[in-house]
């Protein structure tokens, strides 16, 4: 590297996110940082002589020990890259993130160059739209019919709450932003709510739980009228989770029988959709 060559290490270092920072950080924001090279072989790592060298005297000593091959051998690099969701993030200017595991499933917007822990669920999702069905009484209503639990919290199973979880479909260009700004409406108040207070989302709705902020839950129960009327479901049932797991059960085996249209995600390429959760296509 020339010495007149300044050196960027915003490009290799990183905000950490975990699970942590998305229940109980004010604005959801990592309080961590990482070092990832990607899939820079050792030589390009070279042109960021501070990182590598941390990353040389801290890790390599243990990834030397590691049975794992690719971890031997590779010991610069993470364990598990994570090519597919990294190439599901590429180009969008913010992503959806959730903790694995919790009283329930949060979610959070996170700036592109934030890098998420093990521990956090991505969906490659830039659109308010997407973030309000999936923060909906509908979509956690499925979540937790079809998740497993731990000590009685929601673990979130992407394979078995995510990928068969049937969206609205067809939908309408004003069904499609009632939800986006119901979502807009409640993510800013909570944000204003979580700032003016100084606490972090699971305080925030153990709070809402016990009768607090009426405000919030009066957009939260819009956000969920906003999505039942893209499924073409009244009121009343918004948010009655029974109700809603029957109904989307039945929605689900129409599709999968082929006895519904079903595209949800027109215009998006098919694998990238297969993978917001980074999961393997055949």
């Amino acid at each position: 590297m020339a010495r007149s060559e300044k050196v960027d290490y915003r490009e290799v270092v990183r905000p950490y996110l975990v699970g942590e920072d998305v229940a109980e950080h004010p604005a959801q924001q990592p309080r961590r940082w990482i070092i990832d090279f990607g899939q820079r072989p050792l030589e390009a790592t070279l042109r960021y002589p501070a990182a590598i060298k941390i990353v040389r005297e801290r890790v390599k000593p243990v990834r030397e020990t590691n049975k794992d091959r690719f971890r031997r051998e590779n010991w610069w690099s993470f364990g598990r890259p994570y090519t597919a969701i990294r190439a599901a993030l590429a180009g969008l200017p913010r992503y959806i993130a959730a903790g694995r595991v919790g009283k329930r499933l949060l979610l959070t917007w996170c700036e592109p160059w934030t890098c998420p822990s093990d521990l956090v669920y991505v969906f490659a999702f830039d659109d308010d739209y997407s973030m309000g069905v999936l923060s909906s009484s509908t979509h956690s209503a499925w979540a937790w019919s079809q998740s497993s639990t731990l000590k009685g919290d929601l673990r979130y199973t992407p394979t078995s709450a995510f990928l068969p979880f049937p969206w609205p479909y067809p939908v309408t260009d004003e069904q499609r932003e009632r939800v986006a700004e119901a979502s807009r409406r409640m993510i800013s108040r909570r944000q204003e709510i979580c700032a003016e207070q100084q606490f972090g989302l699971t305080r925030l709705y153990n709070l809402v739980d016990e009768g607090a902020y009426a405000d919030l839950r009066k957009l939260h129960r819009e956000l969920d009228e906003a999505v039942a009327a893209c499924y073409g479901w009244p009121k009343s049932i918004a948010q009655d989770k029974h109700e809603i797991a029957r109904r989307l059960f039945a929605l689900n085996a129409e599709i999968a029988a082929g006895q519904r249209a079903y595209d949800p995600f027109a215009g998006r390429d098919g694998r990238s959709v297969a993978q917001q959760l980074g999961l393997p296509v055949d």
